[in-house]
């Protein structure tokens, strides 16, 4: 009965759900960079799996509803973009060159970085997507021999690190424009950056999400040819 339970689709949505809830609340009042609540479902939920004897391909079957929900969640940040477009209209040139040499450092970076540890092709491309969100990365790397998983793991970290250490880092440099601080989260960070700057205020949410956008773009168009030549 108990192992019917554990491997329902309602037990596991509620799980995550309910662990999700959870983190939140510890984390609004402890706010323990390592407890951020993604992280501690991230973890919690592996742990739950692997007790319960719990297949990936099943959980992601019964949580697919969440999957929509971000897709909706995503969708929302329009509406942040079109209440701050009159700070945004006349950026356009700053915006443009911004995205490509985020892009284009974010690839070179990571790359050479895991050349320099000996990693091999299929490894340096499966790093290289690291900055853009998990559905555009793996479709992205999949196609050039990348390993889905690992590019998924690695966009997560990135993710994660952004979140609890970004908004630190601008500060430590003197960033303090909120629009900078806005994109430099979601062009480094993706969506996991952009729910960080959509606490630090609408304006960096707005520009986060804006970044996010463009950066998917300028990976998926570029990141092809830049394959052929890197490595």
């Amino acid at each position: 009965m108990i192992q019917y339970i554990v491997h329902s689709d309602l037990f596991l949505l509620t799980m995550t759900v309910g662990l999700y809830c959870f983190g939140t609340a510890l984390y609004r009042r402890v706010h323990m960079p390592l407890l951020h609540p993604v992280l501690l479902t991230f973890v919690a939920m592996i742990g739950v799996l692997k007790l319960c004897g719990v297949e990936y391909a099943q959980y992601e079957e019964a949580t697919g509803i969440l999957n929509f929900a971000l897709g909706l969640s995503v969708v929302s940040l329009g509406y942040l973009m079109y209440e701050q477009m009159p700070q945004i209209r006349g950026r356009l040139v700053p915006v443009v060159v911004s995205t490509l040499v985020g892009c284009v450092f974010g690839v070179l970076s990571v790359v050479y970085i895991a050349m320099a540890f000996g990693a091999d092709r299929p490894i340096l491309t499966s790093l290289a997507p690291k900055s853009v969100t998990v559905p555009i990365a793996v479709s992205v790397a999949e196609p050039l021999g990348g390993i889905v998983s690992l590019t998924s793991v690695v966009v997560f970290c990135v993710g994660i690190f952004g979140s609890i250490f970004g908004e630190w880092i601008l500060r430590r440099f003197g960033v303090r424009d909120p629009m900078a601080r806005g994109f430099a989260l979601g062009s480094a960070a993706h969506g996991i950056g952009t729910a960080r700057a959509i606490e630090l205020g609408a304006v960096e949410g707005a520009l986060s999400g804006l970044a996010m956008a463009l950066m998917g773009l300028a990976t998926a168009l570029l990141l092809p040819v830049m394959e052929k030549y890197l490595y």
